[in-house]
């Protein structure tokens, strides 16, 4: 019998890399999108999305519609993909984060227990939770320290979780989800405007890239590995929590080098940093140790990041050679 998937935000850059790895397993896939999503955003949209794809509008928070979906669609799994991302805007509405991120999660939950407990669900849960960390890397059993509503909230999110799955015998998971970027990530992101900036500049496009820290420390991977990592935790006999990161950490300014010298430019002949753009000290380095994914579902990143950051510019410079969306006249891009 065919398994079908519900995938919750599934415009988004992961639920497009999803929904391909799902439909190349043979599931029936259906996705959500967001009844007020704006059109022509910078997200990944559905144009990724393979053929044969269902697509619904419905809101996670005060939506009747979402029970009337899993009534209908009756999924084997879901996987909530559904967050207002975490980005420099996360401040100018914290109470839409509060209700999307983590409200959307417990009403998600509520209704798989209600109407069906034998759906297996996974959460995508983020760094974000651990914040100030109290340790290095981080593991499953790091405590969180949130510092910000979109950690706040995918904590809460993640707890609620464990609680359906503690308490109300739920399978439910949650992968704790490091920074994992592809050509599908939103151009606010600073891995696609260093990508990006990179291309314009390649193409006469423009002169210079502005940008903030350039030693501040990330864990990046590949979101097409990450979801692959979503899927194995739903394919297990038991449920449970992952770390999922790469275990190591590079800084902007090897991200700027590597894009750069890859269409034979020195990024510090372009790369300008700009005060405005600091975000402030990083006092704990988030970086995950990916051992317990490893070990019990297998899982292990498949790209690099020297590949990561390539796979991103040459996406960037057929883009912009193809679409020519760049205006012309522009010389900067502050970022």
């Amino acid at each position: 019998m065919t398994r079908r998937a519900l995938i919750t935000g599934i415009n988004g850059q992961d639920g497009s890399y999803l929904a391909e790895l799902l439909v190349k397993q043979g599931y029936n896939v259906m996705g959500t999108v967001r009844r007020c999503a704006k059109r022509g955003s910078d997200r990944a949209g559905t144009d990724h999305l393979p053929k044969g794809v269902e697509i619904c509008e419905c809101n996670l928070v005060g939506d009747s519609g979402l029970e009337d979906l899993l009534h209908r669609f009756r999924p084997d799994e879901v996987y909530n993909l559904a967050a207002r991302a975490s980005s420099s805007e996360l401040w100018t509405d914290p109470v839409s984060t509060g209700k999307v991120n983590a409200l959307g999660v417990v009403q998600l939950l509520d209704a798989i227990h209600r109407i069906d407990p034998r759906i297996r669900f996974v959460q995508a849960s983020s760094s974000e939770v651990f914040g100030n960390a109290t340790e290095v890397p981080q593991t499953e059993l790091t405590p969180f320290q949130p510092r910000n509503p979109y950690g706040v909230a995918k904590a809460f999110g993640h707890w609620m979780t464990t609680v359906y799955r503690k308490q109300r015998g739920l399978f439910a998971c949650s992968c704790i989800l490091y920074n994992h970027e592809s050509p599908r990530r939103g151009k606010e992101f600073v891995t696609r405007k260093i990508s990006r900036g990179a291309a314009m500049i390649k193409l006469g496009k423009a002169r210079e890239l502005r940008l903030g820290d350039l030693d501040a420390r990330r864990d990046w991977g590949f979101a097409g590995d990450y979801v692959r990592a979503m899927w194995l935790s739903l394919q297990q006999s038991m449920a449970d929590d992952y770390i999922v990161a790469t275990g190591e950490t590079h800084s902007v300014r090897e991200f700027c080098e590597i894009a750069f010298s890859h269409v034979d430019l020195k990024y510090e002949d372009y790369v300008v940093q700009d005060c405005e753009a600091f975000r402030g000290p990083e006092s704990v380095l988030l970086v995950g140790d990916p051992a317990k994914a490893k070990r019990i579902l297998g899982w292990a990143p498949s790209v690099t990041f020297e590949e990561l950051v390539r796979m991103l510019v040459d996406a960037d410079v057929r883009s912009l050679a193809t679409n020519l969306e760049a205006d012309p006249s522009s010389t900067k891009l502050r970022c």
